[in-house]
C-alpha cells in the first residue's frame, strides 16, 4: 500500500464535459491515471469538489461574472462527481475556492502525513491545494500523469512551478509512486 492520503481534485462533470466552458481536454488521461491509483490507498483517500458560492464575495463577483454558466447551486448536476467516480467517492470535500487544503482535508491528512494530489486542473486547484499544504508542512507528491490542465503548455509550466518548491512540493508518475509503495 502507497505511503499518505490520496486528494482527487475536482474529478466533476463541469471539467469531464467537452461542451463545458471548463472543460479540461486531457481529463480522460487524468481519469485513467486516477483510477489507477486508488486500490494503492484504500480508504485512504478523499475526492473534492469545487463548487460555486451561493453569494459570491470579493473579486469572486468578477470571476462569476465572467463565468455566470457556473453560478449554481451545489445539487446542480455540472458539481457532480463524473460518473466513473461517483460510487467510489467514500469522502468528499466541497469547497468554494481553488484550494482543496480545507480543515477537513488537513485533518483527513494528519499533521506528520503526506497529500499525494491528482485531478483537474493543475495550474487552478491542484496548485492552489499543493502550494496551500506546502505552507502548512505537508509533504505534497503531485502525480503528473494523474493530472490535466486547461491545456498541455499550462499543465507542463504549473508542474515546472510545482517542481521548484522542493522538497514541500514533488511531481512524480504513477508508475513511480506505485513502484516506490513496492510489490
Amino acid at each position: 500500500m502507497t505511503a499518505g492520503h490520496f486528494a482527487v481534485i475536482d474529478m466533476q462533470r463541469v471539467f469531464a464535459d467537452p461542451a463545458s466552458p471548463w472543460a479540461t481536454p486531457r481529463y480522460a488521461d487524468a481519469a485513467a491515471g486516477v483510477r489507477s491509483l486508488l486500490p494503492a490507498f484504500g480508504d485512504r483517500v478523499t475526492f473534492t469538489r469545487f463548487l460555486a458560492p451561493a453569494k459570491p464575495a470579493g473579486a469572486w463577483r468578477a470571476y462569476y461574472d465572467e463565468w455566470p454558466f457556473a453560478r449554481r447551486p451545489p445539487d446542480a448536476e455540472l458539481w457532480y462527481l463524473s460518473d466513473e467516480f461517483a460510487d467510489l467517492a467514500g469522502h468528499v470535500v466541497d469547497a468554494t475556492t481553488f484550494g482543496k487544503w480545507t480543515p477537513e482535508l488537513a485533518a483527513r491528512v494528519g499533521p506528520d502525513d503526506r497529500l499525494v494530489l491528482a485531478g483537474v486542473s493543475t495550474e487552478c486547484c491542484v496548485l492552489s491545494t499543493a502550494l496551500a499544504a506546502a505552507d502548512a508542512g505537508t509533504e505534497v507528491l503531485v502525480v503528473a500523469d494523474a493530472c490535466a490542465g486547461v491545456d498541455d503548455d499550462s499543465h507542463r509550466k504549473a508542474l515546472q512551478i510545482m517542481e521548484l518548491y522542493r522538497p514541500l512540493v514533488r511531481v512524480t508518475t504513477v508508475d513511480d509512486l506505485l513502484a516506490e509503495a513496492g510489490p
